[in-house]
């Protein structure tokens, strides 16, 4: 195993199967890297309504999407995005930062 991150593109593709099987209700392995197991830690702290989950989680791999794009290495968190969503709602609307 090596040490080293993978290319963001590699890390990214492995995401994008992690939300889709979140999505699908279904883990179809039992192998998980790293980072992998600390994100799905992370979902399940944050305690999702199963009326928003699908939605919440959907837009949350475009805010990764994005991040990746941007020359993050790795995805950010779900309760990370959470709170960058919730300080956006909260700022002042006449914010020229949008």
């Amino acid at each position: 195993m090596h040490d080293s991150l993978p290319d963001s593109d590699a890390v990214l593709a492995q995401f994008n199967r992690l939300i889709q099987e979140l999505l699908r209700g279904s883990m179809n392995r039992n192998t998980f890297r790293p980072w992998e197991v600390e994100l799905l830690l992370d979902i399940e702290a944050c305690n999702l309504r199963d009326s928003s989950r699908r939605e919440t989680l959907r837009r949350y791999q475009r805010a990764v999407q994005r991040h990746m794009e941007k020359g993050a290495r790795l995805p950010l968190k779900l309760s990370e995005y959470l709170a960058a969503v919730k300080a956006k709602k909260a700022a002042p609307k006449d914010s020229g930062d949008v």
